[in-house]
């Protein structure tokens, strides 16, 4: 079933970044890719991703234009925007997340997708295999959903609490698979006691400290997810508020007063999606583009939070840092 939306829906309604038509009809001349993300607007303006398309001869303004649709944390929103791109015949669709893929995925089955997703995409249908996409997506996968046991694992070798809490983001599509899927099993080695929160929204941060409090967690992991790293510095600021040690994937939060951060270093996943924006602007097919792997994976540890927390680190976890913050 098609779904049909007016412009002013997607400018009022959606927080979506749409253009005038006449606008769009001058920049018609001009590629166009189209970027679908499930966070706030303004949370993929990426640098990286520009590097990428560079290195394949495209720069913003010159002879490729940029467009974005935000879902602002409304997951449900994103096949409509998806919808929106496609109506409007975009060059290539840039996804960001599994949910975000999945929604480009059930638009079309012609306009290249470049998306960047934490699990092995063969698992969620988006590619028959790694080598050999065979449809018309491609794009970067990472460990993002194994890394949230290693994340457990370093936040107890900090903080050797006995309950520790996780806060995830749902997924809405069955296929998505559970983020949290490998942290009971951590949590036994470790003899920790693991309460999962979810948050599908800012809306629900307020909420999930508030149960944190009465839970007198130990510490808290965040998951890798779209719409929980754009509040990144909102989650490292209510987590220093409460006094609970936490970390989280992003290396934002660690900076913006988060004990830690532990997580693949996501410039690199951009500029690897923008490398193959670019490739297939120039005539090359997803079908014929390997998925790529991110694999750099970054630790940051605020010891100017820890000294707050009361936390000492252990030296063996502080020379295994690629950043601390002072």
């Amino acid at each position: 079933m098609s779904i049909r939306l007016r412009r002013r829906d997607f400018i009022g309604g959606l927080g979506a970044a749409a253009f005038p038509v006449a606008a769009w009809a001058q920049r018609a001349a001009v590629p166009v890719i189209g970027f679908l993300f499930g966070g706030p607007a303004g949370s993929y303006v990426s640098p990286e991703f520009r590097e990428g398309l560079s290195q394949a001869g495209f720069e913003e303004r010159r002879n490729v234009a940029l467009e974005y649709h935000w879902a602002n944390g409304r997951y449900d929103l994103l096949p409509a925007l998806a919808a929106d791109f496609v109506r409007r015949q975009v060059a290539v669709i840039v996804a960001n997340s599994i949910s975000a893929t999945l929604a480009a995925k059930g638009a079309t089955s012609t306009i290249p997708i470049v998306f960047g997703v934490g699990i092995n995409p063969v698992e969620l249908g988006l590619v028959v295999s790694l080598n050999r996409p065979g449809g018309n997506l491609t794009g970067v996968t990472s460990l993002a959903r194994e890394l949230i046991a290693k994340r457990l694992e370093l936040l107890h070798e900090a903080v050797p609490a006995t309950m520790i809490a996780a806060l995830i983001n749902p997924p809405t599509d069955q296929n998505a698979g559970n983020p949290a899927r490998d942290l009971p099993a951590a949590a036994r080695i470790l003899g920790v006691q693991l309460h999962v929160l979810n948050a599908s929204s800012e809306r629900d941060f307020d909420a999930v400290f508030a149960t944190l409090v009465q839970l007198r967690a130990g510490g808290l992991v965040i998951a890798a997810d779209a719409m929980l790293g754009s509040f990144s510095a909102q989650l490292a600021e209510l987590a220093l508020r409460h006094r609970l040690p936490a970390i989280a994937p992003d290396r934002e939060f660690a900076s913006a007063g988060g004990l830690m951060s532990y997580g693949n270093n996501a410039g690199e996943g951009r500029r690897l999606s923008g490398v193959y924006a670019g490739r297939i602007l120039k005539g090359e097919r997803p079908a014929d583009l390997p998925v790529q792997q991110a694999t750099k994976v970054d630790l940051a540890i605020n010891l100017k939070t820890a000294k707050t927390l009361g936390v000492t680190f252990p030296l063996t976890l502080l020379g295994r840092a690629d950043e601390v913050i002072e």
